[in-house]
């Protein structure tokens, strides 16, 4: 009988799949490993053990089990983590009593309301009615609608707000979840009025926010609203239809980039399952980091001044200074991909594989639009032109182009590599994006060599008998446990350490797992904490020892440390009696450093 539903969840998820949902894992030896997803890396540093079900990214530092996963990566609490992996895993959790639900479960849960109540009204209300019929003239099927749980917003002030409160919601954690106004005499109305409703889910399918789209108003209106930002939803973090196309996007390893909420629903009824959309913002330093663990490239279907300093522009620099691959399909003039796959969804297929590379793309359209022939069209040429191509992270790829760009422009390969030196690129002047900056947590000298020690021993363990009583008071509560265990039994049980400890030990496990024992005779030199990740059998021994020797030396220096401070306190009082005892003391102690 599991004793409760994290053991149950934890027993029926397998930490592969649960985390392989979200990121592109690679087998290696035991393990998995990916590019981590929480800070920016080229070489993946992000492992997966399956044995001891846990994660750990050597890069970030961060690290846990399938619950610190969802929780890092969906930005929530481990209340909502446990639901959303309850949901996966199929466990039932017992309701939890209304006081004790936090902010964001509420806010969820009116969310979740609110989605059925737009649900039912898209089904039995006669405006509704009419929303539907014109929703399957844009050629949106009946499967469409349920399966992007599509709704329709009643044309009065308060139809939801009073639904809601009506299910024990006060007004203003309606307010909070962008579903309620609030007018100058003080008084609520409901945000979404005579609208057809666009859900918007989070990556686990959770509905976080809404869109909605003008029917039948005679005013000046705008054509669509959405949600504000709320603790549930944030538009630079979420794209639209990421839960319905993650899988795809990865199996297919590309992802079509489209505006609208339409773009995206017939686009999957086409079966171009892997199309999301930046629901009518322009992508996000967010929206690409989360992109990266789908997939490295890219198809922007919307509409580019490649002149123009807009924020469009700015994203796709972005995406390209990240290393996506980009491509951008040219639609018809005055159309969208609904408009395109309303009339043939071949035509669409078409337009997708005869995408442009970005610099194509660039290229063709500045000198289509510029004179190459005067000083000044090629001055303006190259200063579209060149920060393209310093954005390009690949050194050969970039030669390529500066290349072509001195051949259009006939001019020296060098004049062009040498006004590319002058450029000087908005990220580079501002410094990274906030998701980008890592904060190592730091270790001191003497954590980092017990760290290493250890799995040192995990690789051998016959050299634990280095250690004996006297020299295991130099570590640290975690290690001297796990020291312990492994002294009476290199299998002891993980049940057998404190719950920190365990987590301790299945990251210096994990971390003992993936570095590559290298089988060659040769004797490397004996170094700490810094050395590569690849060591030769016969240096563990000398390593282990000297490991060893360094840790009691920093105990030493510690100790000494300490009796400095209390010999200085004692001349501040002027306790000659205790001096000569400390000063004996630290001479004694400091023969110990010979």
């Amino acid at each position: 009988m599991l004793s409760s539903p994290i053991d149950e969840i934890k027993n029926r998820l397998n930490i592969l799949e649960v985390i392989g949902s979200y990121i592109k894992l690679r087998k290696t030896g035991a393990n998995y490993r990916a590019l981590c997803p929480f800070h920016s890396e080229k070489n993946p540093s992000f492992f997966v053990s399956p044995a001891r079900q846990i994660w750990h990214c050597f890069g970030c530092s961060k690290g846990g089990d399938i619950f610190g996963f969802i929780k890092e990566i969906e930005g929530v609490e481990f209340g909502d983590a446990l639901r959303i992996l309850a949901q996966k895993a199929g466990v039932e959790l017992k309701p939890i009593k209304p006081e004790l639900r936090t902010e964001r479960q509420r806010l969820s849960e009116i969310c979740e309301l609110s989605l059925k109540f737009f649900e039912k009204q898209l089904e039995g209300s006669s405006l509704g009615k009419e929303a539907r019929k014109y929703l399957l003239g844009r050629g949106i099927n009946e499967e469409s609608i349920k399966k992007w749980r599509i709704g329709w917003a009643p044309d009065v002030w308060q139809g939801l707000t009073n639904f809601l409160n009506s299910k024990g919601y006060n007004i203003e954690e309606i307010e909070k979840a962008g579903l309620s106004l609030k007018n100058e005499q003080g008084s609520y109305y409901d945000r979404f009025r005579g609208r057809i409703i666009f859900p918007i889910f989070d990556l686990t399918s959770q509905v976080v926010g809404f869109g909605g789209r003008v029917f039948q108003k005679s005013e000046e209106v705008a054509k669509y609203i959405n949600t504000p930002n709320t603790l549930l939803y944030d538009k630079s973090k979420i794209l639209y239809g990421l839960d319905k196309a993650k899988v795809e996007i990865r199996k297919r390893d590309i992802c079509i980039l489209v505006e609208g909420y339409t773009d995206v629903i017939l686009a999957h009824q086409a079966g171009f399952e892997n199309t999301v959309s930046t629901s009518g913002t322009a992508l996000t330093p967010y929206q690409l980091v989360i992109l990266k663990r789908y997939s490295d490239n890219l198809l922007l279907s919307f509409d580019m001044d490649i002149a123009g300093d807009t924020a469009t522009k700015r994203g796709i620099d972005l995406a390209q200074l990240r290393g996506f691959n980009l491509k951008i399909i040219t639609l018809p003039k005055n159309e969208d991909p609904a408009d395109v796959i309303s009339k043939d969804k071949k035509e669409f297929e078409k337009l997708i594989n005869s995408a442009f590379s970005i610099l194509d793309f660039y290229f063709q359209n500045t000198f289509f639009q510029l004179d190459k022939k005067t000083p000044e069209g090629k001055k303006a040429i190259s200063k579209i032109l060149l920060p393209v191509i310093k954005r390009i992270p690949n050194k050969i790829e970039q030669s390529f182009w500066i290349g072509k760009l001195a051949k259009n422009l006939e001019v020296k390969e060098e004049n062009v590599e040498e006004e590319l030196k002058k450029i000087k690129l908005e990220e580079e002047t501002l410094g990274l994006e906030p998701e980008e900056v890592v904060a190592l947590p730091q270790k001191s000298r003497k954590e980092l060599l017990e760290e290493r020690l250890i799995v040192l021993i995990l690789k051998k363990p016959e050299n634990l008998n280095l250690i004996d009583e006297e020299k295991l008071s130099s570590f640290s509560s975690k290690g001297k446990e796990i020291l312990l265990n492994l002294k009476e039994d290199i299998k002891f049980p993980l049940e057998k350490l404190s719950q920190q400890s365990q987590e301790y030990f299945n990251y210096l496990s994990l971390k003992s797992e993936i570095e590559e024992v290298a089988e060659t005779s040769s004797h490397l030199p004996p170094q700490a904490a810094t050395r590569p990740s690849a060591i030769d059998k016969e240096a563990v021994l000398d390593e282990t020892k000297f490991c060893l020797k360094e840790i009691q030396l920093l105990e030493i220096k510690t100790k000494l440390n300490e009796i400095s401070k209390e010999i200085k306190k004692a001349e501040d009082e002027k306790d000659s009696e205790k001096i000569k005892r400390l000063t004996q003391n630290f001479n004694q102690i400091s023969k110990e450093l010979i």
